[in-house]
């Protein structure tokens, strides 16, 4: 039976993971900007959790070292938050270790934060429950990825709900916290100019491009087992198609959006072996030049098939999918999926480009050199929006009236400040706002959309295309990218 509590802040939060790269990088930096700005509770407390064998003295000179940059401008914030911080060293993989030494603060509700791999979220959750952190209210946040596949993904889900309720698990996928992801919701239901027109009818294709400069450095372990396809494609990018092709949902509340994005991800078409060729590419970066630095190709992990009937295919750097949606409103247009390591640039975007008017009056240019309207949403580096459109510059006096591309910018440049997407979903999690997090049965559908991928590969024998680190990824790829991005220097490349 549900549990019908009222969401209310937590003041303790227990970190797993808390010597990790995400840690590091984002959380503790985050936490530290929360409580400068007064947004935690004046009793707030945090749990340090990790295998090394520190006590609180050392782990806070240890995390002093990492804020350096912070040490410098926010000095007095972060004297608080290390005085707030105790450590814990604890083996994740031992229940009756995990008991002893968190017991001692279940003396109030409070929000555990798995920043682990998959593999350790089963038995952290069970320690966590036998030592009284999952009773309600407390909550669980877990990092992605939630699995490995479908059948881990369903293992991970049942374990968690043998502890406590959906209402109470959130499941971070960070893209959902930036502010330009959320800006795609306002975009399609706050305009009536976009709503009318966002339907097979009208749209002849959607793009989503996620690359990368950096590269696998240091995770080659981790990227062995999943590559592109489940590291990216399985959650960031999926929820980004979610979010450009759900229905209106009835409300802007958690579920209501979470069932609409569910609708999206179990209407994707399966591929087969048979789709695999035309509708995928497969990429490895080799030893090129990025942003004017030499580096490295991927040294790819050798690792045995789990079928021994059939070869390992390796793992890739770079993904492109053609994707269908098999529902009334996207009947036939294809969602093109490009991710890659190692890219020209760093770049995350959203084309949508429209049918071609349906009667052409123009003699310049002539109908198949007219650029289609496109409405291109950037979401980094830097928010942008931009609707492309055919517009008349000729002179009165002129013969022939000629068309040229315009453009309608919307620069987000003097918007204020936004919190960065860690920020925001640390306090929904404290606060108990699940709107921005995903649910299991979502995870569950993505994964299904993404082993049919897999196991077409498998069973097609597909291999990785090469491509030298700071290009747009192998040449066979180049219809799946949008124009928008990188044609231009693509063609220059030749790569």
């Amino acid at each position: 039976m549900a549990e019908h509590t009222e969401p209310r802040m937590h003041d303790t939060l227990l970190l797993f993971g808390a010597t990790g790269d995400l840690s590091q990088r984002y959380l503790f930096p985050s936490l530290l900007h929360l409580l400068r700005d007064r947004l935690l509770p004046v009793s707030f407390r945090l749990v340090a959790i990790g295998r090394h064998d520190y006590d609180d003295a050392a782990f806070r000179d240890w995390l002093r070292a990492r804020l350096g940059k912070e040490q410098a401008r926010e000095r007095d914030a972060v004297e608080d938050l290390l005085q707030r911080t105790s450590y814990v060293a604890v083996d994740l993989r031992e229940r009756d270790s995990i008991v002893a030494a968190l017991s001692q603060y279940a003396d109030r509700p409070c929000v555990s934060y798995l920043a682990t791999p998959p593999d350790l979220f089963v038995p952290v959750c069970e320690g966590l429950a036998a030592a009284g952190l999952l009773t309600g209210p407390s909550r669980l946040v877990l990092e992605k990825p939630i699995g490995h596949d479908l059948d881990s993904a369903r293992a991970i889900n049942a374990s968690l709900r043998a502890h406590l309720d959906e209402e109470r698990i959130f499941r971070i996928d960070h893209y959902l916290g930036k502010a330009p992801v959320q800006n795609l919701l306002a975009l399609r239901f706050g305009n009536t100019l976009l709503e009318a027109v966002w339907h097979y009818r009208w749209i002849e294709s959607v793009d989503i491009l996620v690359a990368e400069t950096a590269g696998v450095d240091g995770r080659e372990d981790y990227y062995a087992d999943y590559g592109a396809l489940r590291d990216m494609v399985q959650n960031h990018m999926l929820q980004l198609l979610a979010l450009i092709a759900m229905e209106p949902p009835g409300a802007l509340d958690a579920d209501s959006i979470r069932d609409e994005k569910r609708k999206v991800l179990r209407a994707l078409r399966p591929m087969t072996a048979a789709d695999v060729e035309a509708n995928t590419v497969r990429g490895r970066y080799e030893a090129g030049v990025v942003e004017g630095r030499a580096v490295s190709g991927f040294k790819h992990v050798l690792r045995q098939s789990q079928d021994e009937r059939t070869p390992d295919i390796g793992v890739e750097t770079f993904v492109a999918l053609r994707a269908y949606i098999d529902n009334w409103r996207w009947a036939g247009v294809p969602f093109n999926l490009v991710t890659g390591k190692r890219m020209a640039a760093r770049t995350t975007e959203v084309v949508v480009s429209f049918k071609p008017v349906s009667h052409w009056l123009f003699e310049r240019p002539v109908r198949e050199q007219a650029l289609p309207n496109r409405l291109v949403m950037r979401l980094q580096p830097e928010e942008n929006i931009e609707l492309g459109l055919m517009g008349s510059l000729a002179a009165p006096e002129w013969g022939a009236m000629e068309l040229q591309p315009m453009a309608l910018d919307l620069s987000m440049s003097s918007a204020p400040q936004r919190r960065i997407a860690y920020e925001c979903l640390l306090l929904d999690a404290l606060n108990g706002n699940q709107t921005l997090f995903v649910r299991g049965d979502e995870v569950e559908a993505a994964w299904q959309w993404i082993d049919s991928i897999s196991d077409a590969w498998r069973d097609a024998g597909t291999a990785t295309q090469p491509y030298p680190a700071g290009s747009w990824g192998p040449a066979v790829a180049a219809p799946f990218l949008p124009v928008t991005a990188c044609s231009a220097q693509h063609d220059r490349s030749g790569s």
